[in-house]
């Protein structure tokens, strides 16, 4: 069994009566990329900042390599930290910058430049040791930040929004980086995120937080395919939502009936009782378009629907429809065949789906006044 590098046992964190973080309770396993995903507010920085040590919990433990950190000041946990905006030091050089953490431990100068060279070779920045940090691009940057953490061997490198200061394109780019530069060095990496994509792409294990509390824990496969709660289905991936009451439960499907009068069947998700309010989730690419009705498969509910908007995105692009009888908005995800690449607003199109692939959720019971 893999031996945890960091176990949470009932951390809780108050402010003023408002709960931040709820009695919560994880491992994570040594060498892996855990990624802890959440809307702002919902607890996940002050979750990191108690594993740092900067805040203390109000109740409960946390555990770094078997060992409690209970009255061990942030300088003395064997933790590193990676920020959103970095704070490196611009008034020195990237050498100066990355071996700042050993030459405060005293190591002989020698040592620190070995050291250094050594680490900036890892991270694809061989020969930069005497760049200003001004010189240096948006990823550069990162990849200095990244190496003045790791070459203090840390037990665990907690990263808060590392990529969340950088263009759209440097931050796919970064994506990649991160994920092979973990890979290389083994060390476990505990994430932080809003960006599911982020979450996704880079994690072994992803928690979705929430108010709190942990949502769900698992692969980010298993956290797309079968979210456990409404939550995350919604917050992970992109989803149609389509509100309504449970007019029949047969096994593990469900008919749901909206208020518009639109009919459409999904999987049920947990205990969703006849006649109870309930919410489908339908994935855009879950949905197939066709010209016509008689094109798409006859087993599966069929619906005729109007072009509303085109969303294109290159491999990405979607169609934004209405169901012609209800006037339900679905966002559909278009084919990379180009088959419908001169589709028209205001053109008459046919969708459907297999229910096995949508899900059906009991509505979450309304908030208290």
């Amino acid at each position: 069994m893999p031996q945890a590098d960091l176990d949470v046992r009932r951390v809780a964190k108050r402010y003023a009566g408002l709960t931040a973080v709820d009695e919560l309770s994880f491992s994570v396993d040594r060498g892996s990329f855990f990624s802890i995903l959440g809307p702002s507010g919902c607890g996940k920085t002050t979750l990191l900042r108690m594993i740092a040590g900067f805040l203390a919990p109000d109740s409960g433990d946390v555990l770094i390599g078997g060992q409690s950190m209970a009255q061990v000041p942030p300088n003395r946990r064997p933790v590193n930290m990676v920020f959103q905006h970095l704070a490196l030091f611009p008034m020195m050089s990237v050498a100066e910058n990355v071996g700042y953490g050993l030459a405060r431990r005293g190591l002989p100068k020698k040592d620190v430049a070995q050291r250094v060279g050594a680490m900036l070779e890892r991270v694809g920045l061989p020969g930069s040791q005497n760049k200003r940090v001004d010189q240096l691009s948006g990823g550069q940057k990162q990849r200095v930040a990244i190496a003045r953490s790791l070459v203090l061997e840390p037990t665990l490198l907690l990263l808060d929004e590392p990529l969340g200061a950088l263009d759209l394109k440097l931050r796919e780019h970064m994506k990649i980086e991160l994920k092979q530069l973990q890979a290389d060095f083994g060390t476990t990496f505990v994430y932080i995120t809003h960006d599911q994509s982020e979450a996704l792409v880079l994690s072994d294990h992803v928690a979705v937080m929430n108010k709190g509390r942990f949502e769900q824990v698992g692969t980010p496969q298993s956290l797309y395919y079968e979210p456990r709660t409404p939550f995350v289905a919604g917050f992970v991936g992109a989803n149609n939502q389509i509100p309504g009451r449970a007019s029949q439960v047969s096994g593990d499907l469900v008919e749901l009936t909206t208020d518009k009068g639109l009919r459409l069947f999904a999987r049920r998700m947990g205990t969703v009782e006849t006649g109870a309010a309930a919410t489908a989730f339908v994935r855009p690419e879950v949905a197939t378009l066709a010209r016509t009705l008689d094109a798409l498969p006859a087993q599966q509910p069929r619906f005729a629907a109007t072009v509303a908007s085109l969303l294109f995105d290159g491999a990405n692009s979607a169609v934004l429809v209405h169901e012609q009888q209800s006037g339900t908005e679905f966002h559909i995800a278009l084919p990379q065949t180009g088959q419908f690449a001169d589709l028209r607003v205001g053109e008459s199109i046919a969708f459907g789906f297999d229910p096995e692939r949508a899900l059906c959720f009991a509505a979450a019971p309304a908030a208290a006044p």
